[in-house]
């Protein structure tokens, strides 16, 4: 009887057994699945990361200082400017407007415009206010590739393509007082309007189907920003009119840190920010010099200048949803270089053309805790070429149409501003 129970025994265990370890056993499926998920959360992140950099680096370009063709330095009304007297002489000669210079010793009106706008002082009026207007249209593509070339020719794996497209306004009202046509201070206060269409591929898990939504802005105000200029070198036959400048930009608009990107609900690899920023963040400093040199009956200008954008400290710096992570930021410091020719036309008007370019080193952020981090494509080189006018509508109102082409990927694809200086 015991060897009959003894058997028994062996029996049921071996009936037990094999159950025992298909069930313990992983599921293939399920491994599947769950690599899958993973494979999900990598590109969500990586998408997260991408569009952070993307519209960082758009507002980075946008807050540079678009193009300034350099604005003048001008001696005293009653000093003839070199070479003024042969522009104007032809300027009336040939001028259809019916108007002649009173005296062939005064510089005609369009160069004195001129140097209004190549190095920032302007002749006889104390006080001017200016009201300008700018359009700037950026346009980026970023391609993203989860897979990997087969026979050197071949890709086998997603192809997503994302897009951001950014219409943005800016109203800047700017006052200056002039000392002595030595001394320039002024304040720029800007008032910002924003558009932004985020698109990407992969609507209801269809690769080809895109999708895309729309975040705006509200007229809000930017980055308010102060300067003080010092004409340290007059104009000789040898010698040009020389400007430094300094610059102080306060972090008054709403800055892009701790906005959170939500998930389009019709399309799992889109994410959007809840809203869109109006400026920088932080406080920012901007010593350059100008430099302005008449050859008759052109003017030849250029321009110098360094941001440092001093690190600062924000209670969130995380685009995810639900999470907040305090953290530092430092933004990447630039350089702005900028040169060109204006030529006067008639009295009343004048053109320019220029090159301007500003590049970036990589911003860096840090969470409480943790290390420096530096932001992948942060860095940008956006360099523009400028088509000027300057149109004398009065003896005291002048119109600055201007017009930059974007020539690097980083740029905007172009922007165009209209200024209104009153000269008091």
């Amino acid at each position: 009887m015991h060897r009959s129970f003894t058997f028994r025994a062996f029996v049921c265990l071996s009936t037990l057994v094999p159950a025992t370890l298909l069930q313990a056993a992983p599921d293939p499926q399920v491994e599947a699945l769950k690599q899958e998920l993973m494979e999900l959360k990598q590109r969500y992140e990586a998408q997260q990361n991408a569009l952070m950099v993307l519209e960082q680096r758009v507002k980075q370009v946008e807050e540079a200082p678009a193009t300034p063709p350099p604005k003048r330095l001008t001696r005293s009304p009653a000093e003839p400017v070199k070479g003024a007297q042969s522009v104007a002489a032809s300027g009336a000669k040939g001028s259809s407007y019916g108007e002649s210079l009173k005296d062939d010793s005064e510089p005609a009106q369009s160069v004195s415009n001129l140097y209004d706008e190549a190095s920032g002082f302007f002749g006889g009026g104390k006080f001017s206010v200016e009201t300008g207007l700018t359009y700037t249209h950026y346009d980026t593509r970023a391609l993203a590739l989860n897979g990997f070339l087969a026979l050197d020719s071949i890709f086998l794996g997603n192809i997503n393509l994302d897009r951001i497209k950014a219409d943005n306004w800016t109203l800047d009202l700017t006052a200056r007082y002039n000392v002595a046509q030595r001394w320039q201070f002024d304040i720029n206060v800007p008032i910002v309007y924003r558009e932004s269409t985020y698109s990407s591929g992969g609507a209801g898990g269809a690769g080809p189907v895109t999708s895309d939504a729309t975040v705006t802005r509200d007229p809000t105000i930017g980055d308010v920003n102060v300067g003080v200029a010092y004409k340290f070198l007059d104009e000789s036959a040898s010698l040009p009119d020389a400007v430094f400048t300094f610059r102080v930009k306060a972090p008054t608009g709403e800055d892009p840190y701790g906005i959170k990107l939500v998930n389009d609900p019709s399309n799992d690899n889109l994410s959007v920010p809840q809203s869109l920023p109006t400026g920088n963040g932080v406080w920012s400093i901007t010593p350059g010099i100008s430099l302005v040199k008449t050859f008759d009956p052109a003017v030849l200008f250029g321009s110098l200048a360094y941001t440092y954008n001093i690190q600062d400290s924000f209670s969130d710096i995380s685009p995810q949803v639900d999470s907040k992570v305090p953290g530092d930021v430092k933004l990447g410091d630039s350089w702005q270089v900028g040169a060109g020719i204006a030529f006067a036309l008639n009295e009343k008007m004048s053109m320019s053309f220029s090159f301007t370019d500003q590049f970036a080193r990589k911003s860096k952020i840090k969470p409480d805790g943790g290390d420096w981090q530096s932001i992948t494509n942060s860095d940008y080189n956006s360099a523009n070429f400028n088509i000027g006018m300057t149109l004398a509508a009065t003896n005291n109102l002048t119109i600055v149409p201007n017009l930059a082409i974007g020539l690097t990927e980083d740029a905007p694809d172009f922007s165009f501003s209209l200024k209104f200086p009153y000269y008091f």
